[in-house]
């Protein structure tokens, strides 16, 4: 049953995880704006004291704000300037993602909840809910954390110059080229999030979806079926969004940062970076993306657990 388990969990998440791509990839676009637009510390021009004044005017270099534009004006400029297969940037990482980050989580939340599951009600507490799917993010986010980081990049590589592109062929060329030009330790850049993300979004979204379907089906709301199953997913969707985009977008930005020899990299680490982006940015700006997020985070859960029990009925014999 436990390897079942995972057999299920990796199906439905691979399927939901190539459909909602696009979604993502205008997601970590939007969670990079503004990322380069640091403000800079002003040059002094140092005179004489009683230096006359000439007709020379000193500009001095201030940092200007990028216009912050909407998913959907990502989308048509990413459209426009890298063409339609753009949206499918990294794609082969997000399959490998969820081959080893959805199929490790669901898998172990599964067998968790068997484990935990009162045998006489059948049911099994939200807060017992929360620990199995903390348990399983965290274990899931180290396993596919490789992943993770060349997904992020490679979504990534098209909104810089040309001449500082990685043009990454493939997951897998991404992984070897970290590899060999960073040290393998660069392949776990950022893991500390990803673990803490993956915590928040699967006690999130796995122990909501349970709750709220147990909710509606004891209530008598709706049969166990397609709207159930729509109904709890989108909501344990939303909740995962409110919970995780903070962590997200300070997981994004460290993972796509550029870290050149001998140079000192753009943050220290998650708190360095975090306090940049306020510093910057303003606290919203940590709910960058949060519309593509939820507009991504909602299709993706509801897909998932659509699948998820429809693949659970396919191999109910088995």
């Amino acid at each position: 049953m436990g390897v079942k388990g995972f057999v299920e969990g990796g199906i439905a998440s691979i399927i939901a995880g190539c459909s909602t791509h696009p979604l993502d990839l205008i997601k970590v676009r939007m969670q990079l704006q503004g990322e380069n637009n640091l403000p800079k510390p002003a040059v002094q021009n140092l005179r004489p004291a009683l230096a006359f004044q000439t007709g020379s005017t000193v500009h001095v270099a201030a940092a200007i704000p990028q216009t912050r534009v909407g998913p959907i004006a990502v989308g048509v400029r990413l459209v426009q300037q890298e063409g339609l297969a753009a949206l499918f940037s990294g794609v082969s990482a997000t399959v490998l993602r969820q081959t080893l980050y959805s199929t490790t989580r669901m898998g172990l939340y599964d067998v968790l909840k068997t484990k935990w599951t009162d045998s006489v009600t059948g049911t099994m507490p939200l807060s017992r809910k929360i620990e199995a799917g903390l348990i399983a993010g965290g274990i899931g986010a180290a396993v596919g954390n490789p992943a993770d980081v060349a997904m992020v990049r490679m979504q990534a590589d098209g909104r810089l110059p040309p001449a500082q592109r990685r043009n990454y062929k493939s997951v897998v060329d991404a992984i070897t080229r970290m590899a060999k030009q960073e040290g393998v330790t660069s392949l776990w850049r950022g893991s500390s999030l990803t673990v803490n993300r993956a915590m928040l979004v699967t006690a999130s979204q796995l122990a909501s979806y349970d709750q709220f379907k147990e909710t509606i089906l004891e209530n008598g709301v709706m049969r166990d079926g397609l709207g159930t199953h729509v109904t709890a997913s989108f909501a344990a969707g939303f909740v995962a969004a409110v919970a995780s985009n903070p962590v997200d977008v300070i997981k994004t930005r460290v993972m796509n940062m550029r870290v050149e020899p001998g140079a000192t990299p753009p943050y220290a680490g998650a708190l360095d970076c975090a306090l940049k982006t306020v510093r910057a940015e303003g606290p919203m700006a940590l709910y960058k993306g949060f519309i593509p997020t939820i507009s991504r985070q909602g299709p993706f859960t509801v897909v998932l657990f659509v699948t998820l029990e429809q693949v659970r009925k396919l191999l109910k014999d088995f």
